[in-house]
């Protein structure tokens, strides 16, 4: 009998863990960073998972006010749970990539779109003066055998975008359509100039992107 309380008793415990321990160890690591950091109304936030954690923003765009705000694996509802560290210095904009990773644990389209808007309308709420952009979900490349998770939703993402693109004129915000700038030309799939794994980006998807991006950075550059 006593054993079985033991028993039960560690269950609890590991239950209990599991249930705290929303997110990945990484996220918590970059989470608090990122609440200890100082913000500021100059800032340009870059707001996202993996593919954004992977850009030298400040370097990129040659402006120091530039911040990485991009945790590796992060979804919608990470984002959400961290917003309020990016609100609270209300910055001077937002560009925001999401989603992918939301595919790939089997969440449902409409999850993904109910989340982004949440996510909208919550920098619209806590940091009214912040211009926020709101971004296509990138393309992927299934040729290289990997992240099975997010090449079997690959043909959803046009879809996604959409739907994505749709929040953002609901709401006033822009879109930018990053999408069609990184697919090989008349495919659905990732041009492989820009990535190695049929995901991130290598440094010339990066530059890509940013060219993209540029134009919204005009008083910037």
């Amino acid at each position: 009998m006593k054993k079985l309380i033991v028993m039960l008793s560690l269950f609890c415990a590991c239950t209990m863990q599991a249930q705290e321990q929303k997110h990945s160890t990484f996220y918590y690591q970059r989470a608090t960073l990122f609440e200890a950091l100082p913000t500021s109304k100059s800032d340009i936030i870059f707001l996202g998972n993996s593919i954004t954690n992977g850009g030298e923003w400040a370097e990129l765009l040659g402006n120091p006010h530039a911040k990485n705000r991009g945790i590796s694996g992060d979804t919608t509802q990470g984002v959400l749970d961290r917003l309020s560290t990016v609100t609270k210095g209300k910055p001077a904009k937002i560009f925001l990539l999401i989603g992918t990773n939301d595919f790939a644990r089997g969440k449902s389209m409409d999850e993904i779109v109910k989340n982004v808007e949440k996510i909208v309308e919550r920098v619209k709420r806590e940091s009214p003066a912040t211009k926020l952009y709101v971004q296509s979900v990138f393309p992927v490349n299934p040729k290289f055998n990997k992240f099975s998770g997010h090449m079997n939703r690959q043909k959803n993402i046009p879809a996604l975008n959409a739907k994505i693109k749709a929040v953002a004129a609901r709401h006033g915000v822009t879109y930018i359509d990053v999408y069609k700038s990184l697919v090989t030309p008349s495919t659905d799939v990732m041009n492989p100039e820009y990535t190695n794994d049929g995901l991130h980006l290598l440094g010339k998807g990066y530059l890509k992107w940013v060219k993209v991006l540029k134009p919204y950075l005009k008083e910037y550059l």
